[in-house]
């Protein structure tokens, strides 16, 4: 059985990441509440800075580089949050310029973990809350601890909206009258009343350790030699570019994806094993 992997700091010690033996990368968010490395005996609140969304960036790119990885699992340090977004005191002490690249940034780096071809698990610990659930949905798949927490975006009560892709990814995920009620209102809400509006997936009951456990034996199902893992990459690249392009463009983009899955060893071996009544073993070539 796989188990949760030792984590290493990243640079900024903001976030933390670590590798099983079967290719599931874990990246974990971890700070204090104001966004500062977290410190044993606070609570881990895991809210974000530009320091911690570089970390994130670096952390997202390796995932993407290593070939061996075909799986990344996104979650928050300790018990009580996955995140509860950006850091207020640090938006409250920078410039209105840099609070504008900071956004920038942020999303260019959410941008690039969704547009990453591999399968992306958003783990959900604790409440994720503003920048937390926005972080969270830029997975693919969103599972949630049983009793942990809360979600929502709130940031109307700042007088600000969700601006690190907070209104365009809760409207293509739930619908616009949805997507409009909870932001106007700002309203935290249940990962059971999350899960009537797909926004997550799952929900699992028991404590942090069972979890984490869990969400490996998940991730594992989509891990070599038992997926597609070409296969998964390109069925995310269909739904993440297609969905934005006209049906015809959708469908000529489709085409190509699968054409290019028709020259893999991994479609040969899958179709090989169908008609030979075995179970398949994926290479991920």
């Amino acid at each position: 059985m796989t188990s949760w992997p030792e984590l290493k700091s990243m640079s900024n010690k903001l976030v933390n990441y670590g590798v099983t033996s079967n290719g599931i990368a874990i990246i974990e968010l971890i700070s204090d509440s104001s966004g500062e490395p977290w410190i044993e005996g606070k609570t881990s609140v895991n809210t974000y800075t530009h320091q911690m969304m570089r970390d994130i960036d670096e952390a997202v790119l390796m995932a993407r580089f290593d070939d061996d990885i075909t799986v990344i699992v996104i979650t928050g340090h300790g018990e009580k949050f996955f995140s509860a977004g950006a850091s207020i005191s640090m938006l409250d002490s920078v410039s209105p310029g840099f609070k504008y690249f900071f956004c920038l940034h942020a999303n260019e780096t959410l941008s690039r973990l969704e547009q990453t071809p591999k399968l992306v698990i958003a783990a959900l610990n604790g409440h994720a809350v503003g920048g937390g659930l926005e972080i969270a949905m830029a997975a693919d798949i969103r599972i949630a601890r049983k009793d942990s927490g809360q979600v929502g975006l709130p940031e109307v009560a700042l007088g600000v909206l969700a601006g690190t892709g907070g209104t365009a990814r809760l409207a293509r995920l739930v619908g616009k009258a949805k997507a409009m009620e909870i932001m106007v209102t700002g309203r935290k809400f249940s990962f059971e009343e999350a899960k009537e509006m797909d926004l997550v997936h799952d929900i699992w009951d028991g404590n942090l350790k069972d979890f984490h456990q869990d969400i490996i034996d998940y991730a594992g199902q989509f891990t070599l030699p038992m997926a597609a893992n070409k296969a998964i990459g390109n069925i995310k690249r269909s739904v993440q570019s297609g969905i934005e392009i006209p049906l015809e463009y959708h469908l000529a983009l489709e085409r190509e994806l699968q054409s290019d899955l028709f020259q893999s060893l991994d479609a040969k071996e899958g179709i090989a094993a169908y008609v030979e009544k075995r179970t398949p073993r994926f290479s991920g070539k």
